[in-house]
């Protein structure tokens, strides 16, 4: 079912009607759209609707279906999520959550000064929900190690990157022990958070969950891509003792600044070896692209910024101010 008066249709009876539907930018996938419905009853319903785009690649990550029993289960946990409407195996039909999610905006205009100082403690809490869902909510999939996962991807591109090699090598003698095993989002980060002038409204984009090591979204979250120009290591808007502190009080797991460390290292090599898988699909007509050409640009950036962190292997993860 792709049509959405008749998914509204199916949800709220035979005589609700789509009164306005506009589409919304981004998803290469799958289409996102903001309707309005007026049920038989005449009450309004403020609605999102996802689809799967025909011909959607099997790397977008989980079918629809899975990504609202993952976003069912993220509520039962405590998560704030919008809630699920109805599904089916290539839609989702959800409440629309106001607020912000352009990262710029909630860093800058004054309307979201409020909820910045709440969001990095927000933000712990709302990962200590998701890390305590049932790993029974996650996809069904292999575990793959990481490091090998993305050494593999840079491989196939075939392109040198000695920087992204040597994080690689580096990442590898100094991995973590005593890897815990939870539901991960997979990409918890500024960008993918619904906000209001009070914080922190929605988690958004789970089609990425998987079952892995918590501080992986920890560590993504404080990838510096993610700070969009502030200082303030975690999502822009926050500090690591902020962050730590709240998920600890939350019930997360204590969390090792180390291990921490580790992962948002890895968060930057991984971005970068996407940067980079965009950028080829632009230069070798797979899809021609001037945002796909612009990305390119931050390749060299994520390779600055892990030839900081590796050299700084000491460094007390802590520190607010630093790069």
């Amino acid at each position: 079912m792709s049509d959405p008066q008749a998914i509204v249709r199916a949800a709220f009876g035979t005589g609700a009607v789509v009164a306005s539907s506009a589409r919304l930018p981004g998803g290469a996938s799958r289409e996102t759209w903001a309707l309005d419905v007026v049920g038989p009853d005449e009450g309004r319903h403020e609605l999102i609707l996802r689809l799967d785009s025909p011909g959607a690649p099997a790397e977008a990550g989980a079918g629809l279906a899975a990504e609202a029993r993952l976003m069912r289960a993220a509520a039962g946990a405590g998560v704030p999520v919008p809630r699920i409407v109805a599904c089916g195996e290539s839609y989702i039909l959800m409440t629309r959550v106001p607020g912000e999610t352009i990262p710029r905006k909630i860093l800058r205009d004054d309307a979201y000064a409020p909820a910045r100082p709440r969001l990095a403690r927000q933000c712990g809490q709302a990962l200590a929900a998701v890390h305590r869902m049932p790993l029974s909510s996650a996809p069904p999939s292999e575990e793959q190690d990481p490091l090998l996962r993305w050494r593999d991807v840079l491989d196939q591109l075939g392109e040198p990157h000695p920087v992204f090699e040597l994080a690689l090598r580096r990442l590898a003698g100094t991995r973590p022990r005593g890897r815990r095993h939870t539901v991960v989002h997979g990409d918890f980060r500024n960008g993918n958070l619904i906000v209001g002038p009070e914080g922190v409204r929605a988690v958004l984009d789970w089609e990425l969950a998987h079952v892995g090591d918590p501080l992986e979204d920890l560590g993504w979250l404080c990838v510096k891509a993610w700070r969009f120009g502030s200082p303030l290591p975690v999502g822009g808007f926050g500090s690591y003792d902020e962050l730590v502190g709240a998920y600890e009080e939350a019930g997360g797991q204590p969390v090792d600044r180390d291990a921490l460390r580790w992962w948002e290292t890895f968060g930057v090599l991984k971005w970068g070896v996407i940067c980079v898988m965009q950028t080829m699909r632009h230069l070798r007509g797979g899809a021609r692209s001037v945002e796909l050409a612009a990305i390119g640009r931050r390749v060299c950036e994520t390779e600055w910024d892990l030839l900081r962190l590796l050299d700084e292997p000491s460094a007390d993860p802590t520190s607010t101010d630093r790069p």
